[in-house]
């Protein structure tokens, strides 16, 4: 009875605990929504457990001890069960727990819906680890810096190959000046691999500044973007929010993340799962909110998830760059949408490249202009065009997902879902049924958009310099591409100055122009004549000395391709060239003068010297003929090398480069001269310059290992094999090119006549031909080749076909012999013969086989008897070879080519060269023989703003190469000062003028090339000549500071039409002398530019005055009829006409007289006219600017009819040499 009572009192303890459980549960329950559950369960929970253990302290008190406590109640007897079993007891803890795990769930699942709608905690969480985020910049390298890795946003901008850039830059001489040092906490998160978190750039590029800072160059890209949400039309918003993120801009919730929408995500997560367990093929809904997708296609590899982890990395750095600037996110989520719709991808095309934003893309693929678009979608979409409008730019919203196929090929399938799209936005009240029913009754055509349009007129030429500076920065990023230079987050500080660089390509391209290229005086003998001045090519090219490097300050050209003339042709620019050889020459001199100049009068008598080697010869004899006190140091000997004569006369022929060349004078006059070095400088007299350039050849060939004269004297010197087999291999090598080139590709039936088209055919011939080329051919082949080809119908007897078979065979005849048999070189046969049975074989295999032929075909050279024969072959290596040290002293000089025609015609521009290469060649010069780097780019800045920012800047140099000694450089600057002052450049003597009126002096060396291909027949005979290009080039240095190079050049047939010499570059440096002043002396600009407001002002005054005396009673007066002054340049050995200051006359005024060319100095003086004397109408100097009238010149006198002047006489022409 005792264990019943116990157990029923148990039964009524667990009843009374689950009836308090299911009250607390039913009013949680009721309650969960509602703020009144958080409240409520604390208490319930609370009573409960005082409840639980109130009974438990009044059991424990009445129970016997030798009884166990049982928390279950009896189980009730089931039905038919006899009476007085005792039920089953359940334990009274498992409840509780139950009643407890459910209220957590309830509490939990209330506070995840919560927390999806208010996302408090997540505000509170990302902004805290938000505010650890931090980077900042300081000097010198960064070892707190972490680049991303590759991804489309971060290669595009660079930031991704940042380290690799680096790298190159500093092969460069650059250093790093200062970089981004990030945050500990920054740095822990990358190395997790989340993406940095900064206020990410939307539209960037390259930008290039001048040496002033001023805009050069600046791509930004996408080019069209919206500046703000503001500014986005609102029908992009809201269709964009309903197709990809709805709940987006929610104002209810301020502290919402927008990485995430719970509910899609939630779907997104169980489809994938089905789809995993269940293995349908189903698509899914993607769970992507706009800040998940921007971080995708920006950085996660190749724009792709490929993994739940990218997904999650996605998220998690989405969120925490949406939290950056606190916890209302509700600005950060309204530049999301803006973001989203000026960066989407949107694949690429043809012409243009990749395409991102709706702006670019509506450009590029539908031809849509941008502000048409925002204009359309502003106002009431109502018209059929602004219906179309807004298709196209929902269309690129849906082809986000499969760009390269709905903006290509898929163009039906991307029509068929804009549809559906417009229906579903019109069915939810986003669009008008109207705005529907105009847009579907449109068609897409993607494909075939026309916004990508061509190069404006004249880009490349505006375009030059920065164009110049962007293939520099592509060299020293080791990026050949210009598409994906431009397209870096890169600021670059040129050294360009874009003041001089602008007026300087405007006035070069205005010469294109008849009128103002006879306005520039460019008109005339010498000149441009008859020629069409639209044809010519200007270049330009101008740097700064500077202490560390040589600055580029304008490089131009109006050649409107991209082609720079500057660096990137290869011209024959004549007489230049000298310059070269006057530098080498004196470098010469200058190891001469080291050899010889510690010698005793007895040491130098013991000197043996080839007597060709006339270079040595006369150092020696320099030294020999100084007195004892006489100064033996270089600047001396120098001056003695510029004395030494040579005979001008052009009628020794000369033995260079493999023939006998003869060559001739620019002058007729300078033909029976004896010339100094120094007078044919100043004349770029040819034939000195020839000579000259044959004793600096025979130096170096004197100058290599063992003695040449040896070698040429004694036959059985076994150093002449040696020569001789590198002869046979070279010569052998260039008629193998030769005939590879005439029968590569060819058919044996199109080969094999060719080849009989070679030759006119003889039994002999034919047989040596074919015992060659088929060697293997039957004797019934080799007779019916012979017969079929004889152009004879008598037929070659049988028996002289078989003894012809045996004679002509490989094994009885030598390549050599067959080849002189047959009267074809016997490599045209071997190459014939090797290409039938080798069809498609190069070059190099082509050479590789050849090698034993090409020693055998010039066997007959190695015999002793044949002595002259190896002579001139051995002669002409050694030329070859001293070429190679002329060239290695060339190259030192800038010259930009890997080699030189082994010539004497080098020293007149056979060689070719550049502009800017002689520009480089001038500053070594002008820097007294230190070779400095022609510096374009002073720093580099990447990554402005980010955590990756790097400044770069160039190093300063210890120390610079010494190409020449300084003697010789400031030499050959003063020599070529007298080029300028006496010579071929006169008339740019006086173009440059200080602010003190002293004329700042010029130096340089002039040219004319004029490339033909001449075709000689038997006696010399000129058989056809076709023109090829000519060209005029001025190098040139002006003061002390600048130097550089002026070209004009006509290309192809239509130089024909063209006789200018050098002079036309002189020229026109003097008319872009005013242009250039500011920057050579701003100063003196500043001086010019007073004078001539003051000069206006007289006018105006003077008009003034005029008009008052007109006006006054009892006084007319009848002012000559002037015409505006125009300062002009004259053209060649042209007089020139002064204007006549504009005074009221009083008596017959005189008739206007020529006035010799002087020197212009900028002051406000009148100018008066001068009598000419003799000599004065000299053609190389610049004409008088016309001088402003004096303000009082208006005074009122009687009236007199004024008398018309003369006309004008014009001077002789003299001819101008180049």
């Amino acid at each position: 009875m005792e264990s019943n009572s116990q157990a029923g009192r148990n039964y009524s303890v667990a009843s009374a605990v689950r009836a308090l459980r299911a009250r607390a549960a039913s009013i949680n329950l009721g309650r969960s929504r509602g703020a009144a559950a958080t409240a409520a369960a604390p208490v319930l929970e609370q009573e409960l457990q005082h409840e639980l253990q109130d009974q438990q302290a009044a059991e424990l008190r009445s129970a016997p001890t030798h009884l166990s406590l049982v928390t279950e109640p009896p189980e009730q007897p089931a039905e038919g069960a006899p009476d007085g079993k005792p039920p089953k007891r359940r334990s009274r803890i498992k409840p509780a727990l139950v009643l407890l795990l459910l209220m957590l769930l309830s509490l939990f699942a209330w506070w995840l819906v919560r927390e999806s709608q208010t996302s408090s905690m997540q505000a509170q969480f990302f902004t805290g680890l938000a505010r650890k985020i931090s980077y900042k910049v300081e000097p010198g390298p960064s070892n707190a810096i972490r680049f991303p890795s590759d991804s489309p946003y971060d290669e595009r901008l660079g930031y991704a190959n940042l380290p690799d850039y680096l790298a190159k830059l500093k092969g460069h001489d650059y250093v790093i000046a200062s970089q981004a040092r990030l945050s500990p906490k920054m740095i822990e998160l990358a190395d997790m691999g989340l993406f940095a978190t900064y206020r990410e750039k939307t539209q960037v590029g390259l930008e290039i500044f001048d040496d002033k800072q001023q805009p050069l160059f600046s791509a930004r890209f996408p080019e069209r973007v919206y500046g703000g949400f503001d500014a986005t039309p609102l029908p992009l918003i809201q269709s964009l929010l309903f197709i990809e993120n709805r709940e987006l801009l929610d104002t209810t919730y301020p502290k919402r993340n927008p990485a995430v929408e719970w509910d899609r995500f939630s779907k997104a997560v169980f489809d994938k799962s089905l789809h995993v367990v269940t293995g349908a093929d189903k698509r899914s809904a993607g769970g992507s909110t706009l800040a998940t997708q921007i971080e995708k296609y920006r950085h996660s590899p190749d724009g792709r998830t490929n993994s739940l982890s990218d997904k999650l990395r996605q998220m998690v750095s989405a969120s925490l760059r949406a939290y950056q600037d606190g916890e209302d996110t509700t600005m950060a989520r309204r530049q999301i949408v803006v973001d989203y719709i000026n960066t989407v991808p949107l694949s690429a095309k043809l012409g243009y490249g990749e395409v991102n934003g709706i702006g670019d893309g509506m450009w590029v693929w539908y031809g849509r202009n941008f502000d048409d678009l925002n204009r359309a979608l502003r106002g009431a979409i109502d018209t059929p065009d602004a219906a179309l409008a807004y298709k196209e730019a929902l269309s690129l919203f849906i082809a986000q997902r499969r760009p390269a196929h709905y903006l290509g090929a898929g163009s039906d399938d991307l029509e068929e879902l804009t549809n559906v799209h417009l229906r579903v936005l019109a069915q939810a009240g986003v669009i008008t049924p109207k705005l529907r029913d105009l847009a579907t009754s449109q068609k897409l055509h993607p494909a075939s958009g026309t916004g990508v349009a061509p190069p404006a007129a004249n880009s490349f030429t505006t375009r030059k310099a920065s164009n110049a500076v962007r293939t520099h920065l592509a060299g020293l990023l080791g990026d050949s591409r210009l598409y994906n230079v431009d397209r870096l987050d890169l600021a670059v500080a040129s050294t360009l100055n874009a003041e001089a660089q602008k007026a300087v390509t405007a006035r070069l391209r205005g010469l294109r122009d008849v009128e103002s290229a006879t306005a520039a005086g460019l008109t005339g003998k010498g000149m441009l004549g008859n020629g069409d001045p639209a044809n010519v090519v200007y270049s330009f090219t101008l740097i700064e000395r500077g202490a560390d490097a040589n600055y580029l300050r304008v490089q131009t050209d109006n050649y409107d391709q991209p082609l720079d003339i500057n660096e990137g042709a290869k011209l024959d620019l004549g007489s230049t060239a000298k310059l070269r050889t006057l530098v080498t020459y004196m470098d010469i001199v200058d190891q001469l003068h080291k050899r010889y100049a510690q010698m005793t009068p007895v040491e130098l008598k013991k000197v043996v010297l080839d007597p060709k080697d006339r270079m040595s010869q006369w150092g020696v004899e320099y030294f020999q003929g100084l007195k004892a006190s006489a100064d033996r140091g270089l600047a001396p000997m120098l001056e003695a090398a510029f004395e030494r004569k040579y005979s001008a006369s052009p009628g020794e022929s000369f033995f260079t480069g493999g023939g006998l060349h003869t060559f001739g004078n620019f002058s007729k006059l300078d033909d029976s001269k004896i010339m100094t070095v120094r007078q044919a400088l100043r004349q770029s007299t040819n034939l000195v310059f020839v000579r000259m350039m044959r004793d600096v050849v025979r130096y170096y060939m004197f100058q290599l290992p063992g003695s040449s004269a040896a070698l040429l004297a004694d036959a059985n010197d076994p150093r002449r094999a040696e020569y001789l087999s590198r002869f046979a291999d070279r010569e052998g090598r260039e008629f193998l090119g030769k005939f590879y080139s005439k029968y590569k590709g060819k058919t044996p039936a199109d080969a094999q006549k060719a080849l009989l088209a070679s030759f006119r055919p003889t039994p002999t011939r034919l047989a040596a031909v074919h015992r060659t080329v088929w060697p293997q051919g039957t004797l019934a082949e080799f007779g019916a080749f012979i017969n079929d080809n004889l152009p004879s119908a008598n037929e070659v007897p049988a028996d002289r076909i078989a003894r012809m078979y045996e004679t002509y065979a490989p094994a009885a005849m030598s390549l050599s012999d067959r080849g002189y048999v047959s009267s074809l070189h016997p490599l045209e046969l071997w190459v014939v013969g090797y290409l039938r049975s080798n069809k498609d074989a190069g070059w190099k295999q082509v050479a590789d086989a050849s090698v034993k032929e090409r020693q055998d075909v010039y066997s007959w050279l190695f015999n002793t008897h044949r002595k002259h024969a190896q002579d001139k072959r051995i002669a002409g290596l050694i030329e070859v070879e001293a070429f190679l040290k002329i060239h290695a002293q060339w190259k030192s000089m800038g010259y930009p080519f890997d080699s030189l025609v082994p010539s004497y015609a080098t020293t007149l521009g056979a060689s070719a060269d550049r502009p800017a290469a002689l520009a480089e060649m001038m500053g070594i010069i002008v820097n007294n023989g230190m070779r400095k780097p022609v510096q374009r780019i002073d720093s580099l800045h990447f990554a402005k703003g980010t955590p990756y920012e790097t400044l770069v800047k160039h190093a300063k140099a210890d120390k610079f190469e010494q190409v020449i000694a300084p003697e010789v450089a400031q030499a050959v600057s003063e020599a070529i000062r007298g080029v300028v002052s006496d010579g071929t450049a006169k008339r740019v003597k006086a173009a440059f003028v200080a602010a003190d009126g002293s004329i700042i002096a010029v130096g340089g060396k002039t040219g004319t090339g004029d490339q033909r291909f001449d075709v000689y027949g038997g006696g010399g005979r000129l058989i056809e000549s076709r023109f090829v290009n000519r060209s005029a080039t001025f190098v040139f240095n002006i003061g002390e500071r600048f130097f550089g190079s002026m070209t004009a050049y006509v290309h192809g047939p239509d130089s024909e039409n063209y006789d200018f010499t050098s002079a036309l570059p002189v020229q026109l440096l003097t008319v872009l002398a005013p242009t250039l002043m500011p920057m050579i002396d701003p100063e003196a600009a500043a001086k010019q530019k007073a004078a001539a407001e003051a000069a206006a002002a007289a006018g105006a005054a003077a008009k003034v005055a005029k008009a008052e005396a007109d006006a006054a009673p009892g006084a007319v007066v009848k002012p000559a009829v002037v015409k505006d002054a125009v300062a002009k340049p004259a053209g060649e050995g042209e007089a020139v006409v002064k204007p006549v200051a504009a005074k009221p006359v009083v008596a017959r005024p005189a008739a206007a007289k020529p006035v010799a060319e002087k020197a212009v100095v900028a002051k406000a003086a009148v100018a008066k006219p001068a009598t000419p004397k003799a000599g004065d109408a000299a053609a190389d100097k610049p004409k008088a600017a016309a001088k402003a009238p004096a303000a009082d010149a208006a005074k009122p006198v009687k009236p007199v009819k004024p008398v018309q002047p003369k006309p004008k006489q014009e001077a002789p022409r003299p001819q101008v040499l180049f």
